[in-house]
């Protein structure tokens, strides 16, 4: 079980410990519920130090980027980053991952923290161009500063105006006394806010100013179970549940990070899915009564024929309703339609909805 650099910390918070991804995460500190209104009305710090980066340097970079992401990274400048996915031969996705243009012939890649070695092994694997791969993943810090307040509780710490930067972009500044962070907004709660990337040995002394800096705007540690609460009320896939190596980008409803203006890992087999149209939909759904969706419940229609399976659900704090993310066939994906969700052997009925559940 790793560590990250913060985990004495969040143990002396009285932090409730588990494993997750092969680290030892802070999952919640005071309850799910207050600290997913935290972040929704204030500010709240997420140590996700787990992700991985790839460094990829070279003349060829983006040639390789381009080979093996869905999206089209040669419309990226340097300060933007994109969202994308890599593809497999097979169909799937061996993870979806967030692409940063550092510099001409510079990009990072952030990955998921389960899928690390896999995604390694995968790119090494294709990079047949000669660009120079570095995986910091061990070297990083990685603190997700989210909320409404999080900008103004924060603009003491940089000689940047934190709240011009754009959606899915970045600066390299300085940040809480330290120099060069990568400071992000690529937020995966839907309530504004940025990431700081900095080096393990500099994450204490960057933590630490946070919190001094936030106190007077409420500032308080998150864990990892809120930032499921938070991305699922904004519909945002999490891989392993609603993504994985056998669920495609279209079926997903990824098409738009799917890009067929250039060749990529299976782009020909897609590019058919897309033609021929997919069975099956990532679709959005709220309970029509009181009851919480879990992951693997079969979704049945009303004759009580099974159409799919959950693969997220919670209980919102925001919206207090079930509210999921399936994969159902076609022929029930339309908004609107009546599904029912089978709970210990109940058929319990749902709607499929628009996404995002919350709404500001």
């Amino acid at each position: 079980m790793k560590n990250t650099a913060l985990t004495h910390i969040h143990e002396s918070l009285g932090a409730k410990m588990l494993p997750f991804a092969g680290y030892n995460m802070p999952i919640t500190y005071e309850g799910i519920n207050a600290e997913h209104e935290t972040v929704r009305t204030g500010v709240g710090v997420f140590d996700v130090s787990h992700m991985g980066e790839f460094l990829l340097t070279g003349p060829n970079a983006l040639a390789l980027i381009q080979k093996v992401t869905s999206n089209d990274a040669s419309t990226l400048t340097i300060g933007r980053a994109q969202y994308s996915c890599l593809p497999n031969n097979e169909g799937g996705i061996v993870d979806d991952l967030i692409v940063y243009k550092m510099k001409d012939e510079q990009y990072l890649l952030v990955v998921n923290a389960s899928n690390i070695e896999k995604d390694w092994n995968w790119i090494s694997l294709q990079n047949d161009l000669g660009v120079e791969m570095k995986n910091l993943s061990d070297d990083y810090s990685l603190l997700a500063i989210q909320g409404p307040k999080a900008v103004e509780a924060m603009q003491a710490l940089s000689s940047i105006d934190l709240s011009a930067i754009p959606y899915y972009h970045f600066e390299v500044a300085d940040f809480a006394g330290i120099e060069h962070v990568i400071i992000s907004a690529t937020g995966y709660t839907g309530s504004g806010g940025f990431e700081i990337y900095c080096k393990n040995s500099e994450v204490e002394q960057v933590w630490n100013k946070v919190f001094e800096a936030g106190a007077a705007f409420g500032i308080k540690p998150i864990g990892l179970a809120a930032r499921d609460t938070l991305r699922l009320e904004m519909g945002f896939c999490l891989y392993g549940n609603d993504i994985n190596d056998t669920t495609s980008p279209l079926e997903a409803g990824l098409g738009w990070i799917t890009k067929f203006t250039k060749d990529f890992t299976n782009s020909e087999g897609l590019k058919k899915q897309k033609e021929e149209g997919v069975s099956k939909k990532l679709v959005a759904f709220e309970m029509q009564e009181r009851a919480v969706p879990r992951h693997d419940y079969e979704i049945v229609d009303a004759s009580g024929a099974i159409i799919g399976v959950v693969t997220s659900g919670t209980m919102s704090p925001s919206m207090n309703k079930g509210i999921g993310l399936g994969y159902v066939t076609v022929s029930n994906s339309a908004v609107d339609s009546d599904i029912f969700i089978r709970i210990r052997k109940n058929d319990v009925p749902a709607k499929v909805v628009k996404l995002p559940f919350y709404k500001k």
